[in-house]
């Protein structure tokens, strides 16, 4: 049977983790669409990678009382590469389209990142974080549909040159241009396998400029072109994902 799952953060769960909180909304998809009572059996994650057999205690108006049974193995597993997609910033509902399916192709983080030919310029932090938090809602909703425990982390909106620089000490780091790139088994030769966590970059539209990829590949990045088609940023960020998750990840 599948499971009834439902999200709720460490900070809902009682410090010896008996007993959690469901807030509003899972509430009314508990309640209103599922029509559970007092009893049933459901099972909650905490975005973090654990998931939790529940009991319904008390359906409240805005949220539930759940008893936690025991600890369970989430219903999908993660992938074992660790990896991070950065991606220029695209119109709403292409990078809305590129969170949902990144977590659901196992990606743990993704980085908006700000170029010289982004689609996007965010006019202030205030607005930078209205995106970010609905992105972070994208996210959990595709965990949720993908039976994922964890939820991919949503960064704020960095910089090109800041990105570049600081490579988060991945074991590979990769930028996706449109030329000037060699095959990614090429630029993947020089990893040392097995690979635990990776970084990949991927442009805008109107793809990186001659400045931007020379300053990537300064800065230790290796540099791909994949095929002869130019494709959408949405299409190029979902095709690498699925490469790189069949090269060193669980997509065998």
């Amino acid at each position: 049977m599948t499971r009834r799952r439902f999200y709720a953060p460490r900070l809902a769960f009682s410090p010896d983790e008996k007993s959690l909180v469901l807030d509003a909304d899972e509430t009314l998809h508990l309640r209103d669409v599922l029509r559970l009572r007092p009893g049933d059996e459901v099972f909650v994650f905490d975005g973090t990678g654990r998931e939790f057999s529940c009991a319904v205690a008390v359906i409240n108006r805005n949220s539930s009382d759940l008893t936690v049974l025991s600890e369970v193995e989430p219903s999908r597993p993660e992938s074992h590469l660790d990896l991070s997609l950065a991606v220029a910033l695209l119109k709403h509902e292409k990078f809305d389209l590129v969170v949902q399916k990144a977590t659901e192709l196992g990606v743990n983080r993704i980085i908006p990142v700000t170029s010289d030919r982004a689609d996007v310029r965010l006019r202030a932090d205030e607005q930078a974080g209205k995106r970010v938090s609905r992105w972070q809602r994208i996210a959990l909703e595709a965990a949720k549909q993908s039976g994922r425990a964890r939820v991919p982390e949503i960064a704020a909106p960095v910089s090109f040159a800041d990105f570049t620089h600081d490579k988060a000490e991945a074991d590979g780091a990769l930028l996706f241009a449109e030329r000037a790139g060699q095959s990614l088994g090429k630029a993947c030769e020089s990893f040392t396998e097995p690979l635990h966590r990776l970084v990949a970059l991927i442009g805008p539209e109107g793809g990186w400029t001659d400045a931007e990829i020379e300053t990537a590949r300064e800065s230790g990045w290796g540099i791909v072109t994949l095929g002869g088609r130019i494709m959408r940023a949405e299409t190029a960020a979902i095709a690498i994902i699925a490469l790189l998750q069949h090269r060193f990840g669980d997509l065998s």
